[in-house]
This record gives structure tokens, C-alpha cells and sequence, in this order.
């Protein structure tokens, strides 16, 4: 349910289940992506950077000793933020993290979880990437440790952005998931390009997330689903990044004139996510050095003060829109 500040954060989610902080690792397991290969598509979604939004990742792109040692990198860097931390979860972050023959995930996946530091993995793909055996392995990974798979959806409406899929496969990829138990998180990214280069409206946005927080039975047909709602949640801000076709489709586009305008959304959308969503995301991590527009997005803490201010000033929390506060 929502914490303090009336958001229910996997941060504090993930420290009541381990009974203390829990940190990710950003991993890039060396995949690609089917919509840059062909088998899908060809140039990747139009807001993706060459590095698949991995630029914080570090590579795990062969195996034995450079897992271990890139693990522990990563474990090192946390640390300097937060040294008394004891517990990680191994996040498969960088393009398409399903996409290879299942015996290559499950070599990478378990050489993660074979640290000692490590309680369990995250692993984002696009929902057209979940094949019979892949699925087959994720749950048996399930039943010994703790996981949660990414969809990358970002939006319901239509496939401006090159996506390569339609809705309905994320709703299958949803479908199967839940009934094999299996953690879903959905990302959505706001002010995102529709069709002509025209941002979409606040309307669509907020449809894209009642959507996916819909009751599970939506998607399962399953009535015992009727209570459920998806683990988590990611809220993107749509950054245009170097070398992406968004820079050159589109040259000064711009989603939001200002923090201001971006956090008046978020905090919107906020109050019509169930609270049994965890949220994972409330904005987005690029580096500044790639970043084009808009100029204000690398102010992350900024961002983030600037939602929790306007959810006290406003005496809203999530999901207060969908039903009042027991």
C-alpha cells in the first residue's frame, strides 16, 4: 500500500519483503533486440539509444570470470552510495533480455544468481519475446528465487514509435506470465510522439495507465485474478537522446516545456494507479552527455522533490481518485 509520501515504492516494497534494503544492478547481458535485427523490425523503437537504454549498465556480455567481475564492479559502485547494504537484485537492463536460445539465458541468469550477494534478478524484454521454453524457464527460475519481468509497452495507442508489435501481444504476454505466477512490471513512457510527431495528450497517457493496472482477470480471463493488479509499474519521461531517430525524425521536439508541466502529469496519474501497484519509476536516468532534449530531465532529484511536493500541496496519494482511503 502507499508509503509516507503516498506512493507505494518498490524501494520500501522489496525492504518489508527482505526486512531491508534491497538494491538492483544494472546488467547488460550482451542481447540484442529483434526489432534492430529484422527478425521483428530494423532501427530499434525511435526513442532508443544505440546502447538499447543501457548506458548505466555494466556489460555482462561473456561468460564465467567477466560475469563475476562485472557484478562485483557494480556491487562496488553501490556501495560507495550506500555501504551498509547487503542484499542486490541482478536487473537484465540493456535491449532485449530473452531473446537468445534458452540455454544461453539460463547460463547468464543463473551465473548471476550464483553470487552470493545476489537475491534475485529482474529481467526486461518486449512482450513478443516470451516463447513456450523461455517461459518455461523463468518459471522454474520463480520457484527459487525472487523474480519480476519487464514489459516494454510504453504506450496502447497504435505504434508510432516503431515498436514492431500490437497491443494484443502484450496482453498475451501479461496473460501467460500471470498464470505461471511470474512478477510483471509494464513501462510506460509519457510524452511520447503519436502519429505526425504530435505529442500525445494527457488523455492518452492516462489511458495508457489505467490500462495496464486494470484487475489481472482482464487479462487472464481467470476470476481468481479479479483482485489482482500488476506487481509494478515504470512512469518514463521521454527523453531524446543522441544517435536515437527520435534526434533525427523530429529535431526540437520537446514533450514537456517544463519540470513543472511533467510533474503535474505524474502526479495525475498517480492518483488513478491502484495502490497495490508498486512503483518503480517516476522519471528517467540519462546520462547528460547523450541527453538532447528536454534540457531539465537529468534534474533527476529535482523531478522527484518537485512530485512528492505537489502530492503534499495537493493532498493526494495513489490510486485516491479510483476509491477513498480505507
Amino acid at each position: 500500500m502507499a508509503g509516507p509520501q503516498g506512493i507505494n515504492s518498490i524501494g520500501a516494497w522489496l525492504k518489508n519483503e527482505f526486512g531491508e534494503k534491497v538494491v538492483k544492478l544494472s546488467i547488460d547481458a550482451g542481447f540484442t533486440c529483434p526489432n534492430r535485427d529484422g527478425a521483428a523490425g530494423y532501427g530499434g523503437c525511435i526513442f532508443c539509444s544505440p546502447e538499447g537504454s543501457g548506458e548505466l549498465a555494466s556489460s555482462l556480455s561473456s561468460g564465467g570470470a567477466s560475469f563475476d567481475e562485472a557484478i562485483r564492479s557494480q556491487i562496488s559502485m553501490r556501495r560507495e552510495k550506500w555501504p551498509d547494504v547487503r542484499k542486490f537484485i541482478a536487473y537484465f537492463q540493456s535491449y532485449t533480455n530473452t531473446y537468445a536460445p534458452v540455454e544461453v539465458l539460463r547460463q547468464k541468469y543463473e551465473a548471476a544468481l550464483a553470487h552470493e550477494d545476489i537475491v534475485g534478478i529482474a529481467i526486461a524484454t518486449r512482450p513478443d519475446c516470451l516463447p513456450d521454453d523461455v517461459l518455461d524457464l523463468l518459471s522454474e527460475l520463480n520457484e527459487k528465487t525472487f523474480l519480476w519481468v519487464e514489459l516494454g509497452l510504453q504506450t496502447i495507442h497504435g505504434d508510432a514509435i516503431n515498436r514492431c508489435y500490437p497491443l494484443a501481444v502484450y496482453d498475451e504476454a501479461v496473460s501467460k506470465l500471470t498464470k505461471r505466477n511470474i512478477r510483471v512490471v509494464t513501462h510506460l513512457i509519457l510524452g511520447l510522439p503519436g502519429p505526425g510527431g504530435v505529442r500525445e495528450t494527457k488523455e492518452q497517457m492516462e489511458e495508457s495507465a489505467r490500462y495496464i493496472t486494470r484487475p489481472l482477470s482482464c487479462f487472464t480471463g481467470r476470476e481468481e485474478d479479479s483482485g489482482k493488479y500488476l506487481f509494478g509499474l515504470k512512469l518514463h519521461l521521454m527523453n531524446v537522446v543522441k544517435g536515437s531517430a527520435m534526434e533525427t525524425m523530429y529535431p526540437g521536439y520537446t514533450p514537456f516545456v517544463s519540470i513543472e508541466e511533467y510533474v503535474s502529469l505524474v502526479c495525475d496519474l498517480l492518483t488513478v494507479i491502484p495502490p497495490d501497484v508498486t512503483v518503480h519509476r517516476l522519471t528517467g536516468d540519462v546520462p547528460r552527455r547523450i541527453l538532447v532534449s528536454p534540457e531539465w530531465s537529468y534534474k533527476k532529484r529535482t523531478i522527484l522533490n518537485g512530485i512528492a511536493h505537489e502530492i503534499r500541496k495537493r493532498g493526494i496519494y495513489q490510486g485516491s481518485a479510483l476509491s477513498p482511503r480505507e
